[in-house]
């Protein structure tokens, strides 16, 4: 059967129990006090669904609230659905699509997808390369740094440094504010074992690595030199060449304040993807998993440097 006759994404009902089921695998919590015990679902004909009364801290509350859907006006099933079409499509798809597809205004369509890719970003540090693995290490450039006059050259372009940990399949991608040594090595210290062999470029501010980490191999891409024996950054390069394509044949343009969610979006698929075994389903629940603490306001979105 067709994944779009699934019934939570048709029926408000059902939507609010799949959200619950994923949220609270334990049954209905209090989002002000975390009581489970003490809690059971409102009735009546005028009780609006998926609430809930507290009977420890006296509030009412449903599955929304410290999620990314807190005073969202959209119902359940459309969120679900949108949260499952940016799970499900590679490279991305874009607010006009969404206003398209789910019949909200594109205002809100753009404002859902910040909210989604939110649930999808992961602030924390990871420890690649642990027992000696191999980690691949490249930059890449996108975009129009705020105040700078186009160039030629990378100068005025946003700067984006990945990760790829060849043996787990898993990516991190940070936003950078430059090139210096100073400023990509010590995000390199937080995410990479000091046992990892690291793959990089021939860049200068690589060169640093050595003094940090069992190996630094990297080939001489000045010289045509892409490949030799095992040490290549092949694989970080068709990760940036799934994100360039999504980023400029999709969102087609992105100020630097928004770059770090959509650096989070691709780092998610790609972490979530099918050959890590994670199929489209699975991948929106994840997402879905995510949306708790994650609240971003209209006017945050709007907003926020970065």
């Amino acid at each position: 059967m067709s994944v779009r006759f699934r019934p939570e994404f048709h029926n408000e009902e059902a939507a609010y129990a799949y959200v619950e089921a994923r949220i609270w695998p334990h049954g209905a919590t209090c989002p002000k006090c975390g009581e489970r015990e003490r809690v059971s679902k409102m009735g009546g004909k005028s009780t609006r669904i998926g609430a809930y009364k507290c009977y420890k801290c006296r509030k009412p509350f449903t599955v929304k609230v410290g999620t990314i859907f807190e005073s969202s006006h959209v119902s359940m099933c459309l969120w679900i659905q949108a949260i499952y079409l940016m799970c499900s499509s590679k490279k991305g798809i874009s607010s006009n699509h969404l206003h398209r597809t789910l019949g909200v205004t594109l205002k809100t369509a753009w404002f859902m997808s910040h909210r989604i890719r939110e649930a999808m970003r992961n602030d924390n540090t990871v420890d690649f390369g642990a027992a000696g693995g191999t980690v691949e290490v490249d930059k890449t450039f996108i975009g129009r740094e705020p105040g700078r006059v186009k160039k030629a050259g990378v100068h005025h372009k946003c700067k984006m440094l990945t990760l790829v940990d060849r043996d787990t399949g898993k990516s991190k991608s940070v936003v950078i504010k430059d090139l210096r040594a100073k400023t990509i090595v010590p995000i390199l210290r937080e995410n990479i074992s000091a046992d990892a062999r690291v793959m990089t470029d021939e860049a200068s501010q690589y060169h640093w690595l050595r003094n940090h980490f069992t190996t630094h191999d990297f080939v001489n891409h000045s010289a045509k030199e892409y490949v030799r024996g095992d040490v290549t950054t092949n694989t970080v390069e068709g990760y940036f060449s799934i994100f360039k394509r999504g980023m400029k044949g999709v969102y087609q343009h992105c100020s630097k304040k928004h770059l770090h969610r959509y650096a989070a979006e691709f780092e998610f698929r790609y972490n979530n993807r099918i050959a890590n075994g994670i199929d489209d389903k699975q991948r929106a629940d994840a997402a879905l998993i995510g949306v708790v603490g994650k609240r971003l306001s209209y006017e945050t979105a709007r907003l926020k440097t970065h």
